[in-house]
């Protein structure tokens, strides 16, 4: 998976292309966890270019959500495709972690 980090206004957007399982959650999970930890707590994960989503996958989104969260900010996710949708609504994480069609849909109300 490749991971590029962006600000977009005051949001920061980190964009996983390929596969996000047990091999690169690791990276999601540490990409997020220095965003927030160098003062950025409003995060979007732009998911368009993710063709997969595993377990380890959610569980990375979910440690990211937390870290956001418990630093008064939250993470949102953008841009996910049928299968990673499907994923989410299996495991009913998509009452956690709403999916949003854009990044610009997930940035708005901040």
């Amino acid at each position: 998976m490749n991971l590029e980090k962006r600000m977009q206004g005051q949001v920061v957007v980190l964009s996983c292309a390929g596969r996000l399982n047990m091999t690169s959650a690791r990276a999601l999970r540490d990409a997020v966890g220095t965003t927030v930890e160098g003062g950025s707590s409003r995060v979007v994960v732009d998911l368009t270019n993710t063709s997969f989503v595993d377990s380890s996958g959610l569980g990375a989104l979910v440690a990211g959500l937390k870290v956001a969260r418990l630093a008064g900010g939250d993470l949102r996710i953008a841009g996910a495709s049928e299968q990673v949708r499907t994923v989410l609504n299996l495991t009913n994480l998509d009452r956690v972690l709403t999916p949003h069609r854009s990044v610009a849909e997930a940035s708005d109300g901040w």
